[in-house]
């Protein structure tokens, strides 16, 4: 994504503000994404995420230096898992699969909002000679294009994202496809990583959701 920013030929304090957009915009959807989880848990019967400190809006809690770089430089990342012990959810099953889709369900209500203010205020602020309105403007930008992304990325059944895991709930412990995730699920996202085959059709697929998301704040 960094990269896709020195692309767009900016100079001085509109490059400046296109960056520190970014960079919040990336912090927002992490924290928002991994506390969803943890607040989930606990609602659900699991005080793990709180005893271990991931019940907060710190986003030094949540970060993984890996996961973020990959944000920077290629614009789709991860977080430190947040630890959760399902067996002191009140239910089993139910609470696989709140905690499961918290992260993502929160990250498109955030995309969702952002997308609206982008519609209706970005030209508005990015063409606005001020420095911070024209921060404002990229930071509304990219928070939209991360959250969605966050979002879209952890759908995907590959363990261990939240697509998996929600996934799982409904089989056994012993499903094939389960069993061989959880051996293989980290080499195949790292595949995926590398593949420009997996970030074309990623970013079509992208393209599609927004233009979705476009169309519906056209209706008003």
């Amino acid at each position: 994504m960094l990269y896709f920013i020195f692309t767009l030929n900016l100079n001085g304090w509109a490059l400046v503000a296109a960056i520190l957009g970014y960079l919040l915009a990336i912090t927002i959807a992490i924290v928002f994404h991994e506390l969803a989880h943890g607040v989930v848990a606990y609602s659900c019967g699991d005080k793990t995420a709180k005893a271990f400190g991931r019940v907060t809006l710190n986003p030094f809690a949540h970060f993984d230096i890996m996961g973020l770089l990959c944000f920077l430089f290629i614009g789709f990342g991860w977080a430190k898992p947040v630890p959760v012990n399902e067996l002191n959810f009140k239910n089993f099953k139910r609470g696989q699969r709140l905690v499961s889709i918290a992260g993502i369900l929160t990250n498109i209500v955030l995309a969702f909002i952002f997308s609206g203010l982008y519609y209706f205020f970005y030209f508005s602020l990015i063409t606005h000679v001020n420095a911070f309105m024209n921060f404002l403007g990229y930071f509304i930008l990219f928070s939209f294009l991360t959250n969605i992304s966050l979002a879209v990325f952890n759908l995907l059944p590959i363990y261990p994202l939240d697509g998996f895991n929600f996934i799982k709930s409904f089989m056994r412990p012993d499903n094939k496809f389960v069993l061989f995730m959880q051996r293989y699920g980290s080499l195949i996202l790292m595949l995926l990583f590398i593949s420009s085959a997996f970030d074309y059709g990623y970013g079509w697929f992208i393209g599609l959701i927004e233009k979705a998301f476009f169309a519906f704040w056209g209706l008003f």
